[in-house]
């Protein structure tokens, strides 16, 4: 089996097939963004892997068997597949770090529910790209580290750290109480041009269909928008953010 996940993964090392190299994945404390079961399928050694999953608090998932055999490549998946990070998260405290060994005020890009992965591998792009710290996305109905955002990135993943956390207003509120400015980006804001970007920033950039969440938005210091000249109202979440952070890094 172990030949079989080499031969499985090739270029990409975010999927893991089979009941043992499951377990032991999940026993070993990697990264994993969530567990797919196959619908019905609860016996044996099954539901001590989805007991084990809830235990470290991973997603466990009922999907249709031909999802796995789409994932698994023919390969007997035994039921149950895990999708990992393709890259081991960082801190919060690993960004700030990099901010201060650099000699740089922190520029850190909050991600409030980004769900698409190529959205999430164009920010990570853009950030790089700007000169950006670090990211941060939640650990719930976010887009993890796949091999999708991986590939979006354009190679930008290996460079940019990122870190998961529980609950992004608190992460906020811990930033702010370091010295960090934060800016949500929402339709509604104040025109991204009348603002000044400078000192330690975090930029906070919303869910692509409902933006920032009410919780979130209570804590950004400013809220700044593009406006909009033509006939939608809103840009691609990855669009508006390589905008704002390029102001931004303009800025700094």
């Amino acid at each position: 089996m172990k030949d079989f996940n080499r031969d499985l993964q090739g270029e990409r090392n975010d999927i893991i097939a089979g009941r043992n190299p499951v377990m032991e994945a999940i026993r070993s404390g990697r990264s994993i963004e969530s567990v797919l079961v196959a619908k019905g399928e609860r016996n044996g050694s099954v539901v001590a892997i989805v007991a084990k999953a809830k235990q470290r608090d991973i997603p466990v998932k009922e999907v249709d068997s031909k999802k796995l055999d789409f994932l698994a490549r023919g390969v007997n998946h035994q039921g149950i597949i895990a999708q990992c990070a393709v890259k081991e998260y960082s801190t919060v405290d690993d960004i700030l770090t990099l901010a201060k060994d650099r000699g740089e005020s922190p520029f850190i890009i909050v991600l409030d529910r980004i769900e698409d992965p190529h959205n999430l591998g164009a920010i990570i792009r853009s950030a790089e790209c700007a000169g950006a710290h670090g990211v941060i996305i939640p650990e719930r109905r976010s887009a993890g580290l796949s091999y999708t955002v991986e590939k979006t990135s354009a190679g930008a993943l290996e460079y940019m750290p990122v870190a998961r956390v529980k609950n992004i207003t608190a992460t906020l509120q811990k930033l702010k109480e370091q010295g960090v400015w934060v800016y949500g980006a929402d339709m509604n804001g104040e025109n991204y041009k009348k603002v000044k970007f400078d000192g330690a920033v975090a930029l906070v950039i919303g869910n692509e269909g409902k933006g920032i969440g009410p919780l979130v938005a209570k804590e950004c210091d400013v809220i700044v928008s593009l406006p909009m000249k033509g006939k939608i109202n809103s840009l691609n979440a990855s669009v508006a953010a390589g905008i704002l952070m390029y102001e931004i890094a303009n800025d700094r």
